[in-house]
C-alpha cells in the first residue's frame, strides 16, 4: 500500500534540510497562527465599548466572549481530519478567507447576535488554522532537528499570543473604536492568502477513506458540553447543571471513541496510539496546558485586584514573563539535538514548571516581581513540554495523519487548560471562601471583585479591612492552589520519565520511512516502537 507522503516538491526526501522557502513561508504561518491565538484575549478592554455600543444583556455578554473558545475546540478534531482528506494549504485557505470574513463581520456588527454569529464564524476558521500550520509544518520540516525548531517557535507563537492579544486591545480601543480589534487581523490573513499558494507545499492523505460525517456531531457532543462544564464551574461552584454538562459530554466521549473503534474510516484512527510516544504526548500535553492554564486563573486577577493594577497596567507587567518563553523552546530542542534524552528534557521541563508554581505559593499580598518570576519559570518550564511533545507526536505519526495527530494534541490542550482552570480554580475558590471573614455580604463571601465592590461601599475602617482580608484569603488561596498545581507537575516529571525512557523518534524524521501504512492509519509502522532520537536512559 502507498505510503502517505507529502506532495512538496521543496521537501524532498524525509531527512532533506528545509531553505529559506521554507522558513519563509513557516514566517507567513505564524502570522494568523499569533491572531488566532490572541483572539482568545483579544475582548479584555473592547468589551465595555461593545457593551455600551450594543448593550448586550448578561447572557449575550458571556456568549461574546465564549463562543469563539467553544467553536474552536469542538470543531478541531473535524478539521484536522478534514485537512487531511482535502489538503492541508487548501483548507488554510479557506479558513483564513473565513477569518478575515467574520472578522469584517465582527467589527461592523450593529447587534450582539450578529457579533455572537460572527464570533463563532472566527471559531470556525480558527479551527481550521491550528491543525492545518502544524500539519503543514510537518510537511515542511522533515529533518527532525529543523523540525523541532519549527515546533518551537509555533509552541512560543501561541504562548505569546495570548498575552499579546489583551494588551493590543486595549492600545486600539484606546485610541480607536471596538471593531479595530477585529480589522487589525485582516493584514495577516490577506498575506497568508496572497503568498499561500506560492509558499505552502499542498500535503494530504492520498488513501484517506471515506469522510466519517457521524463521528463530526458525536465529537462536537463530546467535547462542547465537557469544557462548558469545567469553564462555569471556578466561576459558578458545582452546581447541578454544570455537572451534568460534563457527564453528559463523558457519555458522548464514549459513544465518539466506539464510534472512532468500530468505523472503516474514522475520523481520528484509533491507530495513532498505537505508535509509541502519540499517547503518552498527549497525555502529557494535556497536563501542561492544566498547569499553565490554572496558574493563569490566579496571576492576572492577582495583578489586578491584589496589587490594584488598572487592566491595562496589568496587560503589560504580565508580557514580562513572556521573555522567557521566547528561549525554553530553542533551548530544549538543541538539548535533545545534543543528545541529552528527550525523556530527561521533559521531565526537566516539568520540574521548572513546578518550581514556578513554587514562587507562586511563597507570594504575599505586595510581591509583583515574585509573581511575575514564577509565571515566567512556570510557562518556561511548560513551553519546554508542550514543544517537545508536539514534537515527538508529530514525528512518530505518517505525514498522511498529521492533521488528525494536530488536532488531537490540540484539543487535549483545550480540556487541560479548562480542566485546570477548573480544579485549581476550585482549590483557591474554596481556601478564599475558608478564609474570608464570617458576617460579609454574600458577594464578599464568593469572590475578590465581589469583596472589593462592597468595600468601596463600606466607610472608613471597615471599608480597609475588608479589602485587606479579601486580598489576605485570595492570595492565600493562590498559594494552595499554586502548591497542588507542583504537586501534580512534579508527578507529572516521573510520568514523563517513565512513559518516555524508551521511545524515541527516528532520525529520518517520522514513520513513513519504513513499514507499511494503510493512509488512515489502520496500520502503523514497526518504526514506532524501534528507533529513536538517542540510546534510553539507565
Amino acid at each position: 500500500m502507498t505510503n502517505p507522503t507529502s506532495t512538496n516538491p521543496a521537501s524532498g526526501a524525509p531527512g532533506a534540510l528545509a531553505g529559506r522557502r521554507e522558513w519563509t513561508a513557516l514566517g507567513v504561518l505564524m502570522l494568523p497562527l499569533l491572531l488566532v491565538s490572541m483572539d482568545v484575549s483579544v475582548l479584555y478592554f473592547a468589551i465595555p465599548s461593545i457593551s455600551a455600543d450594543l448593550e448586550p444583556s448578561g447572557t449575550q455578554q458571556l456568549w461574546i466572549f465564549d463562543i469563539y473558545a467553544f467553536v474552536l475546540a469542538g470543531l478541531l478534531m473535524t478539521m484536522g481530519s478534514l485537512g487531511d482528506r482535502v489538503g492541508r494549504r487548501k483548507l488554510l485557505l479557506c479558513g483564513a478567507a473565513a477569518f478575515g470574513t467574520a472578522s469584517v463581520l465582527a467589527a461592523y456588527a450593529n447587534s450582539a447576535e450578529t457579533l455572537i454569529a460572527a464570533r463563532a464564524l472566527l471559531g470556525v476558521g480558527g479551527a481550521t488554522l491550528m491543525p492545518s500550520t502544524m500539519a503543514i509544518i510537518r510537511t515542511m520540516f522533515t529533518d527532525p532537528g529543523q523540525r523541532a525548531k519549527a515546533i518551537g517557535l509555533w509552541s512560543g507563537v501561541m504562548t505569546g499570543g495570548v498575552a499579546l492579544g489583551s494588551v493590543m486591545s486595549g492600545v486600539l480601543v484606546q485610541y480607536f473604536w471596538w471593531g479595530s480589534v477585529f480589522l487589525v487581523n485582516l493584514p495577516a490573513m490577506a498575506l497568508l492568502l496572497v503568498l499561500g499558494p506560492f509558499l505552502l507545499p499542498e500535503s494530504r492523505n492520498p488513501e484517506p477513506g471515506r469522510f466519517d460525517l457521524p463521528s463530526v456531531p458525536l465529537s462536537m457532543a463530546a467535547v462542547l458540553p465537557v469544557i462548558y462544564g469545567i469553564k462555569e464551574i471556578p466561576s459558578e461552584g458545582w452546581k447541578t447543571e454544570y455537572v451534568v454538562s460534563v457527564l453528559v459530554g463523558l457519555v458522548f466521549a464514549a459513544l465518539f471513541v466506539h464510534r472512532q473503534r468500530t468505523a472503516k474510516s474514522p475520523l481520528i484512527s484509533p491507530a495513532l496510539f498505537r505508535g509509541r510516544g502519540f499517547a503518552p504526548a498527549v497525555v502529557l500535553n494535556l497536563i501542561s496546558s492544566f498547569g499553565m492554564m490554572g496558574s493563569a486563573y490566579f496571576t492576572t486577577q492577582y495583578l489586578q485586584s491584589v496589587l490594584g493594577k488598572s487592566s491595562m497596567s496589568a496587560a503589560l507587567w504580565a508580557l514580562l514573563p513572556t521573555v522567557l518563553v521566547g528561549v525554553a523552546a530553542p533551548v530544549s530542542a538543541q538539548l535533545v539535538q545534543k543528545g541529552v534524552h528527550r525523556a530527561h528534557v521533559v521531565s526537566g521541563g516539568f520540574v521548572l514548571a513546578a518550581c514556578g508554581d513554587g514562587l507562586l505559593a511563597l507570594a504575599g499580598t505586595d510581591s509583583l516581581w515574585l509573581v511575575l518570576a514564577g509565571a515566567g519559570v512556570l510557562a518556561s518550564g511548560i513551553v519546554t513540554v508542550m514543544s517537545q511533545m508536539m514534537d515527538l507526536a508529530l514525528g512518530t505519526v505518517p505525514v498522511g495523519n498529521a492533521g488528525a495527530a494536530s488536532s488531537l494534541l490540540e484539543t487535549g490542550a483545550e480540556f487541560g487548560g479548562a480542566l485546570g482552570m477548573a480544579v485549581l480554580g476550585s482549590i483557591g475558590t474554596a481556601v478564599y471562601r475558608h478564609d474570608i471573614p464570617a458576617g460579609v455580604p454574600a458577594a464578599a463571601h464568593e469572590t475578590l471583585g465581589g469583596a472589593l465592590a462592597v468595600a468601596a461601599r463600606l466607610p472608613g475602617h471597615a471599608g480597609t479591612a475588608l479589602t485587606d482580608a479579601a486580598r489576605e484569603a485570595f492570595t492565600h488561596g493562590m498559594q494552595a492552589a499554586a502548591a497542588g498545581g507542583a504537586v501534580l507537575l512534579l508527578g507529572a516529571a516521573v510520568l514523563a520519565t517513565a512513559s518516555l525512557r524508551k521511545v524515541t523518534v527516528p532520525e529520518s524524521g517520522g514513520l513513513l520511512d519504513s513499514g507499511t501504512d494503510t493512509g488512515t492509519g489502520e496500520s502503523l509502522p514497526a518504526a514506532a516502537t524501534a528507533h529513536g532520537d538517542g540510546p534510553a536512559p539507565a
